[in-house]
């Protein structure tokens, strides 16, 4: 399946401007047989051309994602103020979810219901439909698409950042700079990323900054010569400002596959990902305008593991990070706009599992102190060079995640919510013997059901504890799911309906009148 739809321009403009609702289309490589669709996006009279535009993509973050972070804050509330009454006192909204407009988007792309982010990517930024693993380039991977990005910084002069918790030249980030068939051209990326001449670049280190080699020249030092100021330590970082012009800012406190920290696992002193907007803030501030793009890149890594602490943790964090556009917003309300979407859903989470009915217990996730990923690096590792035992890992378990055996006979009376029951102790020891290698993995359906690519142990925890909650994932892959799209400010009410993800772009282009 392509899903491309041939129709003509007159009923393309009519369909764009049907109350914004997706009608089904999606636009052509040739534009000659297409209309552009941002010049049908009917702006309201009186609307300003916004001068400063936030764009924050949580990936793989839909609605059940957003509204499980949601339900935890309510839950955790609820447990502090009305500890000894059944009522229900609710969720708490996150900050996003009160803007002034709200939509939703549909995001199948050209090969899939499922798409990746690659190509939904390539739809918020340029407006396109495109095959799943492709950046900013049509089907047939000659034609290459202009970005929203490029857009505002050559035609309306404004200063660009991307900013990312998952490595600069990941798929989502490379989607507003770079154009390969391939998402895993990481170093074409990279010296793309030096060719945009954009302003603000931050997030986790770059994959591959030597060629996948290992011998081609450092993307670090070619921006370098090209006139980037490369910062790799939080007090450099702190230290920038405008005056330094253009500038790469690489985490000091890199993780798992070079990326920044899940949150629950950033120390005290490490920066947030609302710390890089913030200074992202002030080093673009200009009075011609800046767009900055803003993703919450391991809400994705998060749901793939199934892992639903680590998916509300950073989901919260994108959230802060929204903050600090909403802080810059109430200083000009008149001259910016945010828009919070997703790429797409990660992990086909739920609120909601069949061992718990119609009850959840979102305040579990509380006892999980660590994420799948620092557990498999910090323990796991040692689990296998040091042989520990079964008991001993029970002892880790707890400590980390709050489940506990009956043994624990004290605390298993003060919490027995999340005490194991013989069949979780048993999928969990049966985890920890593939994990440990004294049952060797086999490649079967049912292998791969429950625990998909990950470590058997990490990922049959935090099932376990996602069940105790009342939450369950059905994939280790994306869903066909659509994404909410919240926005305040100039133009916002544009993103109100449901539409095709293409959309977003039409909107922003005709809000900013670029061509």
């Amino acid at each position: 399946m392509n899903g491309l739809k041939r129709i003509g321009a007159a009923a393309l403009a009519g369909a764009m401007l049907f109350s914004g609702a997706y009608a089904g289309m999606t636009k052509l490589a040739d534009n000659s047989t297409v209309a552009q669709a941002a010049e049908a996006v009917a702006v309201p009279e009186g609307t300003n051309v916004p001068k400063y535009v936030f764009l924050f993509i949580g990936d793989g973050m839909s609605y059940p994602q957003i509204q499980i972070a949601s339900d935890y804050l309510g839950a955790l509330e609820q447990e502090r103020v009305n500890s000894n009454s059944s009522i229900l006192m609710g969720n708490e909204y996150l900050n996003f979810m009160n803007f002034e407009a709200a939509g939703s988007a549909v995001t199948y792309d050209s090969t899939s219901f499922c798409p990746d982010s690659a190509s939904t990517a390539t739809s918020l930024s340029t407006g396109y439909k495109t095959y799943s693993g492709t950046i900013n380039m049509d089907e047939t991977k000659r034609i290459e698409y202009e970005t929203i990005t490029e857009q505002v910084k050559e035609q309306l002069g404004y200063k660009v950042g991307i900013i990312s918790t998952v490595n600069l030249n990941h798929a989502t980030p490379a989607a507003f700079y770079a154009k390969v068939a391939s998402r895993n051209e990481y170093y074409e990326i990279g010296l793309q990323m030096i060719e945009s001449d954009f302003d603000y670049f931050a997030g986790g280190g770059l994959l591959q900054p030597n060629g996948a080699d290992g011998n081609q020249e450092s993307i670090y030092d070619l921006a370098e010569e090209a006139g980037y100021t490369v910062v790799q330590t939080q007090a450099e970082a702190a230290r920038l400002t405008a005056e330094d012009g253009k500038a790469i800012v690489i985490g000091q406190h890199l993780a798992d596959s070079d990326s920044l920290s899940y949150d629950f696992d950033r120390a005290a002193n490490e920066w947030s990902l609302a710390d890089y907007v913030e200074k992202g803030i002030e080093v673009l501030d200009n009075e011609t305008g800046f767009f900055m793009m803003v993703e919450g890149g391991k809400i994705d890594w998060a749901c793939h593991a199934n892992d639903a602490g680590s998916t509300i943790s950073d989901t919260l964090a994108l959230a802060d990070a929204v903050q600090e556009a909403i802080d810059f917003y109430n200083e000009h309300p008149d001259e910016t706009l945010i828009v919070v979407t997703g790429d797409h859903e990660t992990g086909g989470l739920t609120i909601g599992f069949a061992g718990t009915d119609y009850d959840t217990f979102l305040t579990n996730i509380e006892n999980q102190k660590i994420s799948y990923a620092k557990y498999d690096s910090e323990y796991v590792a040692e689990y296998k060079e040091n042989n520990t035992s079964f008991d001993e890992v029970l002892d880790d378990i707890k400590e980390l995640f709050g489940l506990m055996t009956a043994d624990d006979v004290n605390d298993a009376v003060k919490d027995p919510k999340l005490v194991l029951t013989d069949y979780e102790l048993s999928l969990l020891k049966e985890a920890y013997n593939k994990t440990m290698g004294y049952v060797e993995r086999e490649n079967t359906q049912k292998e791969y059901v429950m625990y998909g690519t990950y470590e058997p142990l990490s990922v049959t925890i935090t099932h376990i504890l996602n069940n105790k909650s009342g939450i369950n994932f059905s994939s280790y892959a994306h869903t066909g799911l659509p994404v909410a799209v919240l926005a305040q400010g100039e133009g916002a009410e544009l993103f109100n309906g449901y539409y095709d993800n293409t959309m977003i772009y039409d909107n922003l282009a005709a809000l900013l009148q670029v061509q």
